[in-house]
């Protein structure tokens, strides 16, 4: 899956654990009602944003993940994460 946009703002690396680590960065696609949508690097994929800008017109290919999760009251949440694996310069 596939989403093309502009780069509006890269954060800087989130050590999550000593074995786990991310970025993440926001990209406003080019629809005609146009969606903010935070994306995500993990691991080594996280340098892969050191060569793009904010501004930048980018093709951003993306796995959707989620998960859930049950609170201490037994209530059941589900979470989703938008995650790149390759990010192109259009």
């Amino acid at each position: 899956m596939q989403i093309t946009g502009e780069i509006k703002r890269i954060l800087d690396i989130e050590e999550v654990s000593e074995s786990f680590k991310k970025r993440e960065f926001d990209v406003v696609t080019n629809d005609q009602y146009p969606q903010v949508l935070r994306v995500q690097v993990v691991q080594d994929k996280c340098s892969i944003l050191d060569s793009f800008s904010e501004g930048q017109s980018v093709q951003v290919s993306i796995n959707l993940k989620g998960r859930e999760w049950t609170n201490p009251s037994g209530e059941i949440k589900v979470f989703n994460t938008i995650e790149s694996w390759k990010i192109d310069a259009i």
